[in-house]
């Protein structure tokens, strides 16, 4: 089936979120303000905009229990947004609720915990806020998670237990942290991440393997692997129970973002513009294809693109970058016309990817949307298998 695309501003969309009924989307659209579209037929219609941050929005989460938006901004602030009636109209409006966060830097990141009890801030200030609800004082408060980070947080992660919290830190470092706050959490039940969980525990620290800035992270389904993606060129797969970290280099640019779309799939993208399949276990891992299928028709360097071209090195989008650092032009053909468009759907880089649709415990569709400011929802097993993405390596540990 053919990926659902939408254009939804001439500008690039920093991150998005549905509502649950996927009948809204919040986005920033590399702005001080959050606008959420509300879809009218074939198309997404602005209609609301919630405007309290003065620098660039970051991350949204929208919570699918409890109908809540948080957003995140480089003004060091995060707000929790719920709609009430307002007073004179009677109408449904969003009021935002102020965070202590008690950064002095920006905020990059933002998810709400699965129980929506609590929500993780990460931050540029070497450190992650954990945020819990104060009824008394009507706003919401944080403990810091600091030690070890040695620079900024780029990217969070929820454990299905409400307490683990994963992260990738531009130290070139994964970790998997213990949120556990008393008076918000149960005791939670020993995993193969640990059993004695105070907070601020490290209960795992996992190196990039070529030394690059950790971009995203992200738990499997149960709990028990967890996934992140490196500025290295490369995806790294954990199992803390074996131990073995397996390790899939790519020969094209790097992933930014990614989503589990069942215990033995993932879903990433980044700066090679196309969601990229990977699929593997505890025996190993490799990468599948695309969700895009761009493997036919002109390069932008006019090169035809065969098997095996998902995300090598003569990528479309390098293969137009190539041309224009050594030739100085992007045309192509002997009439020498500029041809920038790339062969895949989006035109710039994936910022980020979300699981859109779930069926039988499995993501059947995600979402992702990108600098170009195209919103596009493609179906999760409409894999395009043209060749192995990387070379698979596998390191125990």
């Amino acid at each position: 089936m053919a990926p659902e695309v939408f254009n939804l501003a001439q500008t690039p969309i920093t991150c998005h979120s549905f509502s649950a009924d996927h009948k809204q989307v919040a986005a920033s659209l590399n702005s001080n303000d959050a606008q959420i579209f509300t879809r009218q037929g074939a198309a997404w219609t602005p209609t609301e905009t919630l405007s309290e941050h003065d620098k660039l929005i970051t991350s949204i989460d929208w919570a699918p229990n409890s109908n809540r938006i948080v957003t995140a901004s480089q003004d060091r602030n995060a707000y929790v947004w719920q709609q009430t009636p307002d007073p004179q109209t009677g109408k449904m409006a969003w009021k935002p609720t102020l965070v202590l966060l008690r950064i002095n830097r920006a905020a990059t990141h933002v998810r709400w915990s699965p129980k929506e009890d609590k929500f993780a801030v990460a931050s540029g200030a070497r450190a992650i806020a954990i945020c819990s609800f104060d009824p008394e004082n009507n706003w919401w408060v944080s403990k810091l998670l600091k030690k070890p980070i040695r620079s900024t947080v780029l990217s969070v992660d929820w454990h299905p237990n409400n307490v683990l919290l994963a992260a990738g830190s531009a130290d070139m470092k994964a970790r998997v942290f213990s949120a556990y706050i008393k008076e918000v959490d149960d005791k939670p039940a020993a995993t193969v991440w640990g059993s004695k969980l105070p907070f601020n525990t490290i209960c795992g620290e996992y190196a990039s393997p070529a030394g690059g800035w950790v971009h995203a992270v992200g738990f499997s389904p149960s709990g028990d692997v967890l996934a992140f993606a490196s500025h290295d060129s490369s995806i790294s797969i954990v199992y803390p129970g074996g131990p073995a970290i397996y390790n899939i280099r790519i020969s094209s640019l790097p992933f930014v973002t990614l989503t589990w779309t069942a215990e033995d799939t993932i879903v990433a993208a980044g700066h090679d513009c196309q969601p990229v399949v990977f699929s593997g276990s505890e025996a190993g891992w490799q990468g599948v294809g695309s969700l895009d299928d761009s493997t036919s028709g002109k390069t932008a360097a006019g090169a035809r693109a065969g098997p095996g071209s998902v995300g090598r090195l003569n990528s479309v989008a390098f293969s137009t970058f190539r041309d224009a650092d050594s030739r100085g032009h992007t045309g192509s053909g002997s009439t020498g016309a500029t041809d920038t468009k790339l062969l895949t759907v989006h035109q710039n880089t994936i910022t980020s990817v979300r699981p859109y649709e779930t069926h039988g415990g499995r993501v059947t569709k995600v979402s992702t949307s990108g600098v170009d400011g195209n919103l596009v929802i493609w179906d999760a097993d409409n894999v395009s298998a043209s060749g192995v993405v990387g070379r698979m390596g596998g390191m125990r540990v």
